[in-house]
This record gives C-alpha cells, sequence and structure tokens, in this order.
C-alpha cells in the first residue's frame, strides 16, 4: 500500500490549488484507480471505433506529425509515435521496476525468487504453446508473442477489489511473477519482433550505453545531461531494427537503485546547519543562495536516482501514457465473426487457459522437486486465481500484436486479447472470491511500480 506523507509534516502552508488537487493526488495513490482509467479509456476507444465515427476515429491516428531540420526529417503517423515514443517511457518505468526488483526486492533472493521466476516462465510458455498448437504454420503464427505477458495495472486493481481477504504471499507471488514477465516479454520483443539488424544505427546505440556508462562513472547526475542521452539512444534504436521502445528498458537498467548519500550523512549536514540556516542579517543574498542550493542537492542525493524517477513518472504513465496508447490501440471495429476467429481464439487461448495451466504446473513442479515452495497463507486453489489473473494480457499483448501481425489479423488478435483478458479477470476474482476467506490476509505489500508494467 502507499502511505501519503502527512501534510503537517511539512511548513508549507496550504493554498487554495491543493484544496483542489489533493483529491485528485488521493485518487492517484489508490492501487485500482489505474486500472479504472484504463478501462474507461478502452471503453471510449471501443465505442468511438464501432460509431459512426470509426472512419474518423482512424484516420486520426494515422495524422503524420514531425520535425525537420535541413535535410533530416523525422515523420511518423500518431499511433507510431505514441507506440514507439511514449511506450518507451512506459518501458523506461519497466525497467526501473525491473532494477528494483532485481537489486532490493523479491527477486535479488534467488530462494525467494524461485517461484516467481518459475511461475512466470511456465505463464509464458504454456500459452505460446496453446497458440502455435491451434495456429500451427499459418501466416498468423508469428502472433505466438502476444498472450505471453500479464498487465499489472488490471492484476492490481482486481486485488484491490478484493481487498484485504487477499493473502500479502500471495500479492507478492503474483506482483514478482508480472516483474518476471516482463523480463520474458521485454526478451520476446528484443529476439522475436525486432526487424532487420541495421550495423552503423546499432553501433551508435551501443555508444549511447557506454556514454551512460562513463557518465556515471563520471559522477555526472545531471538528470537533464542523461535525458539528452537517452534521447540519442532512442533515436539509434528506431533506426538500427531493435524495437525503439528496447531503449527505455536499457535506460531503467542503468539507473542506480542506491542513493549517493544516506539518510545518516542528511542528519549530519543538518546538525552542522541548523544554526546557519535560520539565516545571517549581514550574510550576502548570493551566500544564501548558494546555502539553499547544497541544501538542496544532499536532500536530493539521499533519495536514489531510481526510486526519484519511478515516483515521479509512475502517474504520468499509469493516467496518461497508458489510457492514451488504449485510445490509440484497443479501438477495434467488433464484427460477430471476430470472436469466432482462430487468431482470436488463439489468443484468446493462451490468455485464459495456457496462463493458469503454466503457472500452476511449472510452480507444482518446482515445489514437488524442492526448487521452491508456495507462501504461508497460499493455497494451490488460491495460486490457480492468481494465475488466471495474470492472464489480463492487455497493454503488452495489445502491443506485441501491433508488433506481430499486420492487417485484418492484428485486428482480430486484438478483439481476442480484450475478450481473452476479460474472461481471465472473471475467472480469476471468481477462484479467488471462492478459494480465499471472507477475512483475513495482509495487504501490507511494497508498491510495484506503474503499474503499467505488463
Amino acid at each position: 500500500m502507499v502511505h501519503e506523507p502527512d501534510p503537517h509534516d511539512a511548513p508549507l502552508p496550504v493554498e487554495p490549488i491543493d484544496r483542489l488537487v489533493g483529491p485528485l493526488e488521493r485518487f492517484m495513490h489508490v492501487e485500482a484507480a489505474g486500472g479504472i482509467v484504463l478501462l474507461v479509456c478502452t471503453g471510449v476507444a471501443l465505442a468511438l471505433a464501432n460509431s459512426p465515427l470509426g472512419d474518423a476515429y482512424h484516420h486520426f491516428w494515422e495524422t503524420e506529425i514531425g520535425v525537420q531540420a535541413g535535410r533530416l526529417a523525422l515523420r511518423h503517423s500518431l499511433e507510431h509515435w505514441i507506440n514507439d515514443g511514449l511506450m518507451a517511457l512506459f518501458f523506461f518505468v519497466v525497467g526501473l521496476e525491473v532494477k528494483r526488483e532485481l537489486v532490493l526486492g523479491e527477486l535479488r533472493d534467488p530462494r525467494r525468487a524461485a517461484l516467481p521466476v518459475v511461475a512466470a516462465l511456465g505463464g509464458m510458455l504454456a500459452p505460446a504453446g496453446i497458440y502455435l498448437a491451434l495456429q500451427g504454420g499459418g501466416p498468423a503464427a508469428r502472433g505466438w508473442g502476444i498472450p505471453m505477458a500479464t498487465d499489472i495495472a488490471f492484476v492490481v486493481g482486481c486485488m484491490a477489489v478484493l481487498g484485504p481477504r487477499v493473502p500479502a504471499g500471495l500479492r507478492i507471488t503474483i506482483l514478482s511473477l508480472a516483474i518476471a514477465d516482463d523480463i520474458g516479454a521485454i526478451l520476446v520483443i528484443a529476439i522475436g519482433y525486432s526487424a532487420g539488424i541495421h550495423g552503423v544505427p546499432l553501433a551508435l546505440g551501443i555508444g549511447g550505453i557506454a556514454l551512460v556508462l562513463a557518465l556515471q562513472r563520471l559522477g555526472v547526475r545531471s538528470f537533464g545531461v542523461y535525458t539528452i542521452a537517452g534521447i540519442l539512444l532512442w533515436l539509434a534504436c528506431m533506426h538500427s531494427g531493435i524495437h525503439a521502445t528496447l531503449a527505455g528498458v536499457v535506460l531503467g537498467l542503468l539507473t542506480p537503485a542506491r542513493p549517493y548519500l544516506g539518510t545518516t550523512a542528511l542528519g549530519d549536514f543538518l546538525a552542522r546547519a541548523a544554526a546557519r540556516l535560520h539565516g545571517d542579517p549581514g550574510e550576502r543574498a548570493a551566500d544564501r543562495v548558494a546555502r539553499m542550493r547544497t541544501l538542496r542537492r544532499v536532500v536530493r542525493e539521499t533519495v536514489s536516482p531510481l526510486e526519484h524517477l519511478e515516483s515521479t513518472l509512475h502517474p504520468w504513465v499509469g493516467f496518461v501514457i497508458m489510457p492514451i496508447f488504449a485510445l490509440a490501440n484497443a479501438g477495434i471495429a467488433f464484427r460477430p465473426a471476430d470472436a469466432t476467429d482462430p487468431v482470436a481464439l488463439a489468443v484468446a487461448a493462451g490468455l485464459c487457459v495456457g496462463k493458469p495451466l503454466g503457472i500452476v504446473g511449472l510452480s507444482w513442479l518446482a515445489v514437488r522437486t524442492g526448487l521452491a515452495r508456495l507462501p504461508e497463507g497460499v493455497s494451490w486453489a488460491a495460486l490457480a486465481g492468481g494465475g488466471a489473473l495474470a492472464g489480463i494480457g492487455f497493454t503488452m499483448a495489445l502491443f506485441i500484436a501491433g508488433l506481430a501481425l499486420d492487417g485484418p489479423a492484428r485486428e482480430v488478435a486484438k478483439v481476442g486479447v480484450l475478450g481473452g483478458s476479460a474472461v481471465a479477470a472473471l475467472a480469476g476474482m471468481s477462484v479467488l472470491l471462492l478459494a480465499l476467506p471472507a477475512t483475513g490476509g495482509d495487504s501490507r505489500v511494497h508498491r510495484t511500480g506503474t503499474s503499467t508494467s505488463a
């Protein structure tokens, strides 16, 4: 759960704008809020796509925009800018979440990470296998990666609806599983859905990574400098054949997870500066500004860059980028025949059947062989319910569908994503309602990012 700071702890006066923004901030701290906004935007996109405004809706996202400087031009459709540009920020936050879990979270301890990692592996292999079994060698076989990923935003939302009856062990396992799932999805995109590799841009991209590492070694701590380096890396990836969003993942993984200064250093600094902070009537303005700048820097350096960026970008990803992505990608013009199309059925089967089957099956094997153990208070039925919830693919599944397939097959696959995710949500909630007691559990669990993450 996210605990808001007590406003009485801050010596700042309460302004009229604070009374207006406060309710919005409280809403954005509710675990299910991101999923609610995403669901609303999905409904709007579907309504527009299936209304008389459908053609105008699709033409709007095809609008070309770009920049030009002399002979250099960068022009793409609005949908392309969203899927390759804004989603790079989404993947940057995913990279931050993965780095946090690997360094500070559940995945840092191999013994504790065993169950989520094994479960995530099963939850990727089984859906892909079911999809390929149903598609065989057909033209849509390239879509095997579509049902492999989990959408954290909706999973968190569903568990938040169930409240404290969901045990902390199950929450941590499913959310850690989703993080491990993100790692798998990143590898799938990098290996399975990258275009032909172009040597010069790829070399420039590798040089961009080396530049970021060199800046870190030199002690450069300006977010502006790293933003410029990140944009250059993104441009290099865009032209290299590797999907541009992977630049965000790389930058997220390179972000330091530990603060430069500890809280003890801040306390010592404040103790020494306490007398001077009250000000000296004879002090020059330039000296006072310099002292305040030093204080601000010391305070900032007690928070790791990863924590600062994740807390800053999380609301933007959850409440701006992902809803815009849904508006641009979830608008599908339904036809009755689409629901029974083999591609849609293969995607839905992968999400609804493959996910829980793979998660529970490989988890059972890991527990049986002693490689892992079930968390305290988590039964196999509860894990099955969590595995069913993991079948909510949505964001990443829609994203991979756009990479893997073209034309009618892509739109039909999106129908399978939406239908399969809806069935997975209902099935997971139903199983958990039956498997978990009406009260009990422990809702205290650390926050896991975007939940956006796919």
